[in-house]
């Protein structure tokens, strides 16, 4: 399988930042058929940590981590290729996410369908379904562990 790279949005080459856009683009908007605005000006900030499987040319998935104003953590725009499902890619990508946040308080809205995948990482659904682009979504929150 492909190795995790790691950049913050600052760090980013265009290439790598091309490739990043295009995979989500496939996924996102083409695959899901879900137009929104993809370039939302968070990508490149110094405080964005961008994740991603990289083997040769191809990226086999991605996620990118935000801080929030209030210093808890998003995980955001997880995906994979269509060649990679199923291989643990996610997986892969979700426990280097882990490693990146460590015993920080995260968030991330999930599509429904995987909530049950992001439930493996200890995040817990909060509050109602809702609707995003089309497609039912739901807010899990992962809390530091108690000391």
């Amino acid at each position: 399988m492909a190795d995790i790279r790691s950049a913050r949005g600052d760090e980013l080459s265009a290439p790598d930042l091309y490739a990043l856009l295009r995979l989500r683009v496939e996924v996102f908007v083409v695959e899901q058929r879900c137009p929104y605005q993809e370039l939302d000006g968070l990508d490149l900030l110094g405080s964005t940590r961008h994740l991603w499987l990289s083997g040769g040319e191809e990226i086999a998935g991605c996620l990118r981590i935000l801080a929030e104003q209030d210093g808890v953590l998003r995980v955001g725009r997880v995906c994979a290729s269509a060649a990679a499902r199923g291989s643990g890619a996610g997986a892969k990508l979700m426990a280097a996410a882990l490693e990146t946040i460590g015993d920080a308080e995260s968030v991330l809205g999930a599509q429904t369908y995987a909530k049950g995948f992001y439930a493996r990482y200890g995040y817990v659904p909060e509050g109602d379904e809702y609707d995003e682009d089309g497609i039912p979504h739901m807010s899990m929150r992962r809390r530091p562990p108690e000391s």
